[in-house]
Parts: structure tokens; sequence; C-alpha cells
């Protein structure tokens, strides 16, 4: 789903920022590419956010998560102007139709409009409404399969007035589970025979849900999310400890916890996690023909918890690592490798959007 382009038309790539608003923080990255096609991380940062500004995926209160930005933005350094912003999958619609490859432009869209009206429970003039060519339909050279996607105007607009607020234009409206999609799919071009015939399990587990995006050869085989995040160890954390919300996020995750916490808290949450995971994995098995996984990629802010990926691997019995974005990229001297040690896998969504600068 995008917004109007018609400024960068003309322009080769012109710098782009990609910045990720999510229910604890927001992300920010920027993507520069050297001669030889090599990624060079130039900036990136995060600002924590309020409790409450933003509540699954909805923007609850624009004038908190804009002052994040804008702290973020002088923090990072970043004057660039346009901005790669994303939509939780719970807020798009997204349908696969087939239609007739020997339409104009102009009569695609309308067949779209009116094939659309069949899968969104909106009017038409409460959405925004956005499609794409796939390319030729697997059973006809005659028809073309097309990707339509719509989310609420209300929802699209909160995300634009926060980058208006503090100065940015929104040249481009991704779905999270899409930009986390290219990120990771990048990721996978750097395996042996570029992960060819390899079945490759996504986790991204946020706050309070966990997506999970399976994929074979660039496809998505499978996709769902699960309602289990990190805020499940915090509230443990606050309840056991007497500290408040911003407190608890900070003690863990500097590890600055009494003794016990790692017996009576941290180990509870990664069985509690390694479940989620092996149940997953075994709801994939049986609702689709497919019955091994070769690797599993944990992201997130959860994913560097220590033990994490360990237990992981344990209970499922597959080759499990924590995702890291930024592989293979070179480094700016604006961007500090200790913070990418602890936090990369957390940049995964925000790392796919600024991606978007270079198509």
């Amino acid at each position: 789903m995008a917004l109007d382009l018609a400024s960068l038309i003309g322009r080769k790539n012109p710098p782009l920022i990609g910045l990720d608003i999510s229910t604890s923080d927001v992300k920010l990255v920027e993507l520069s590419k050297g001669a030889d096609t090599t990624f060079r991380l130039e900036r990136c940062g995060s600002e924590a956010l309020p409790k409450g500004a933003v509540v699954d995926g909805n923007i609850e209160n624009v004038e908190q998560v804009a002052d994040a930005v804008r702290k973020l933005l002088k923090n990072t350094g970043c004057s660039v102007k346009n901005v790669a912003l994303a939509m939780p999958a719970s807020a798009v619609i997204t349908k696969k139709i087939i239609l007739a490859g020997n339409l104009s432009e102009q009569a695609l869209e309308v067949q779209v409009e009116s094939e659309a009206n069949q899968y969104i429970p909106f009017a038409m003039d409460e959405v925004s409404l956005d499609f794409c060519v796939i390319g030729n339909a697997g059973n006809s050279d005659e028809d073309v399969e097309v990707m339509l996607a719509a989310s609420r105007k209300e929802k699209i607009d909160d995300r634009v007035a926060i980058a208006e607020t503090v100065g940015l234009q929104a040249k481009i409206m991704d779905i999270e589970s899409y930009a986390a999609r290219a990120a990771i799919s990048r990721l996978i071009e750097l395996q042996t025979n570029a992960g060819r015939d390899q079945i490759f399990a996504l986790f991204q587990i946020g706050a309070k849900v966990t997506y999970i995006s399976i994929l074979l050869n660039g496809e998505v085989i499978y996709e769902r999310d699960q309602q289990f995040g990190g805020n499940q160890l915090t509230q443990d954390i606050i309840r056991n400890y007497g500290l408040s919300f911003e407190e608890a996020e900070a003690k863990k995750k500097l590890g600055d916890l009494p003794d016990s916490y790692e017996t009576e808290l941290l180990e509870p949450f990664l069985e509690s996690a390694s479940l989620e995971v092996t149940r997953a994995i075994q709801f994939f098995f049986t609702s689709t023909p497919f019955t091994r996984v070769d690797q599993i990629y944990l992201a997130g802010g959860c994913a560097v918890i220590p033990g994490l990926v360990d237990i992981v691997a344990e209970k499922t019995k597959i080759s499990a690592s924590v995702v890291s974005p930024f592989k293979g990229m070179d480094l700016s001297s604006n961007v500090s490798e200790k913070l990418l040690r602890s936090d990369a896998p957390s940049y995964l969504v925000a790392c796919g959007l600024a991606m978007r600068r270079f198509g």
C-alpha cells in the first residue's frame, strides 16, 4: 500500500528513512547503497514511548508519538525528510484476486475497486485502497494475479499526521509484516545456495503479539499471529518487585533485577515462549502439507533475552538463531556497534521500510 509517490518520479533512489511505530517505541533506520550494491547503514536509533501512546497498533496519542519521533530525529542527527511508515497487519485487509490481463491501467483500477467491495466490510469512502499486479495467473496466460490492500483512512491519517507534525513527508505506507519479510528475504539470500528449497520460520516477538511468517523460495506459505509477547514478563516484574512499567522495562533490558529474577520469572517466561513457538510450528504442520522447518529466526525486542534462542532450539529440535537485519552491511561512523549487538533484532521492520528506497 503506497501513498502518492509523484514527487519521487524522475529521481533515482532519493533519501528515505524507515520509521517503525510499535507499542513500546519508535525506531528509525536510514540506508544507502554503494557502487557494489552493498547496503550501508547510515543511521539507526530508537526512542521509548509512554505506556498507552500506542495500543494494539492504534495511535492513541499523536502528540506523544510525535514527541518521541522528534527526539529520535535529533538524537540520530537525521535530516532526511522522506519517510516510509507501516501499518500493523491486523489493520490491513489484503486479498489476491485474478483479473483480465488486457485491461488498461484505468480499467484495472475500476475493476479492483469493484472487486474490493466484496472483501472490505466498510464503505469505500472510509478506506484507502491500493493494489499491485503480482504477475501472470498460474493457470492462465491471459489473466493476472493482483494483490489488493485496504485500511481505514483514519488509521493511516494518524501515522501521516505524526510524520507531518515533525516535518517529515510520508511517501510510502507499507504493512509491517511485508517490511519484515523484505528484510528477512535479504538475509535468506546470504545463505548457502540463497536458501533455495529451505523452509524458514520467522517469529517476531513484540510487546503483546508474536507474528509468524513461514517462507519457502521467497514465497510466504503460512502466516498468523499469537497473543504472546514481552509485556507478559514486564507485568510479572511489576507485580513481583513493585516497579513502574517504565522501571520494569528498563531493568529488564539491563538485567538489573534481584537474584531471584532468573529462577522465579525469567525461566518460566522462557518456557512459555518456547512452548508458543513449538505450538505454532505444530499448527503449521497440521494445517498445511508441509512437514518440516529448516531454520527458525527470532526477531523483535524479546529475541535477545538470554537463553531464549537456546530453549527454542532445544524444544523444537530445529536450528534457531537471532535475526540481525544489518548482517553484511557496511556501517557508518554514526552507528554504534554496541547498540547493534543488543538491539538489532528489534529493527527488522524499520530496516525493511528503509529498503523501500531501493524498490
